[in-house]
């Protein structure tokens, strides 16, 4: 795990090229379950994007914005039921634009802060505290462990 702010955005950065390549897979692949009985590449794209769009809208916009976070603690499970619902009705190339849109604000917005403003504590709209540092702490894995799953998929299908 990177140990800067400086490092945890570029890392968090280089989800967006991994992604846009996805571009060039077959649509079978696209469609793909990661394993019998769950999401496809299609599902898990659409749920990392909505992710963070929720992120941008409800906290780094605010804070950009100098407006109160009102980011909240959600159902996973039905947030997620949402996304793959989502996808449905998207073209594999909607879902990767929309991600790289999102994915790009967030990079653009926490780029220009200080870097005491990566640590400082923000009340959400539950009235824990956010940072910017522990968001990017939380999703940072959390894009690996997709990553891997989709390189998988896609090198199990060659």
């Amino acid at each position: 795990m990177p140990k800067t702010s400086k490092q945890m955005v570029e890392e968090f950065k280089s989800f967006i090229p991994f992604v846009e390549g996805l571009n060039i897979i077959e649509e079978s692949i696209w469609n793909k379950a990661l394993s019998e009985g769950n999401w496809s590449l299609k599902d898990v794209i659409s749920h990392i994007m909505l992710w963070d769009k929720y992120f941008y809208e409800e906290g780094i916009e605010k804070i950009k914005l100098k407006q109160q976070v009102t980011v909240r603690h959600l159902n996973f499970d039905e947030f997620n039921a949402k996304a793959r619902e989502y996808a449905k009705n998207q073209t594999k190339e909607s879902i990767i634009e929309q991600f790289v849109d999102y994915r790009t604000r967030i990079i653009n917005d926490i780029t220009e802060l200080q870097e005491d403003e990566y640590t400082k504590e923000y009340k959400d709209g539950d009235g824990n505290k956010f940072t910017i540092h522990g968001y990017l702490r939380g999703f940072i894995p959390h894009d690996k462990h997709h990553k891997k799953q989709i390189e998988k998929v896609i090198h199990d299908c060659k």
